[in-house]
């Protein structure tokens, strides 16, 4: 693959050769490549298409979290987020020591806690990890879903952006059924809590049990505003705003 340089940028196929535009730039490659008919006919690519099932299962896990949590992830995710999550769904697939090749899932290996332990503490901004952001200790109540942070002295305990005033905090608890496809997610109110030096209980709870029986995610995301006027904004702050998978069961 190369980069296009010049003035003129190219879409499309010239002589052979594949222009087009991702997030490293405008690139250029040689197109090429094996019939795909013969992929997917040939017994000679039985492993490539295994391989290629594997992939779209674990590219579908990933997917069927990120539309599950999708109100938490407008303000804290980062423009990698869908290749990031699909490495790790891929890296839990492996995990599964059951199901024939090409048959391997995300959903199988959950079971284990290897597998949950690589999805516990993804964070969906890799600008802004949510130990960097938030600097004090915090629990998870599987029960009932509520996260507690005791003890918050914002200005101290919390990395803010400049011309921040307040700061946000909001929890989900989702059960996502990665075999079925399905999600139930409940979100607790935020907890918005002025940048300064009074300590402060900070409790997140869903006001409600999520439907279904499956994997159990607890997240927790951080969200920056600026009070002006009596009117707070959103300060969008992609380097500040973070968003983690706290617990997994």
């Amino acid at each position: 693959m190369a980069r296009q340089k010049g003035i003129i940028k190219l879409k499309g196929t010239i002589g052979g050769v594949s222009f087009y535009k991702t997030q490293d730039g405008d690139l250029a490659r040689e197109k090429g490549g094996v019939d795909g008919s013969r992929i997917k006919n040939d017994a000679a690519f039985a492993r490539t298409r295994e391989n290629g099932a594997e992939f779209g299962s674990s590219a579908s896990a990933g997917k069927i979290l990120r539309d599950a949590i999708r109100p938490l992830m407008l303000n804290t995710a980062d423009n990698r987020v869908v290749s990031r999550i699909t490495k790790v769904m891929t890296d839990i697939k492996n995990l599964d020591a059951t199901s024939a090749r090409g048959e391997r899932s995300v959903g199988t290996a959950l079971a284990l806690p290897a597998a949950q332990a690589l999805l516990k503490g993804f964070n969906f901004n890799k600008r802004s990890v949510l130990g960097s952001v938030l600097h004090k200790p915090f629990t998870v109540q599987q029960n009932n879903g509520m996260i507690t942070i005791s003890n918050l002295v914002p200005v101290n305990d919390v990395v803010y952006p400049s011309g921040a005033t307040h700061v946000s905090f909001k929890s989900a608890w989702a059960i996502v059924d990665f075999v079925a496809g399905t999600s139930s997610v409940e979100y607790s109110p935020e907890v918005n809590v002025p940048l300064n030096a009074v300590i402060t209980n900070v409790q997140c709870l869903p006001p409600n049990i999520p439907i279904g029986v499956a994997t159990n995610l607890y997240l927790l995301s951080v969200e920056f505003f600026q009070e002006i006027n009596g009117v707070q904004y959103s300060l969008k702050n992609g380097a500040y705003n973070a968003l983690a998978i706290v617990e997994v069961a």
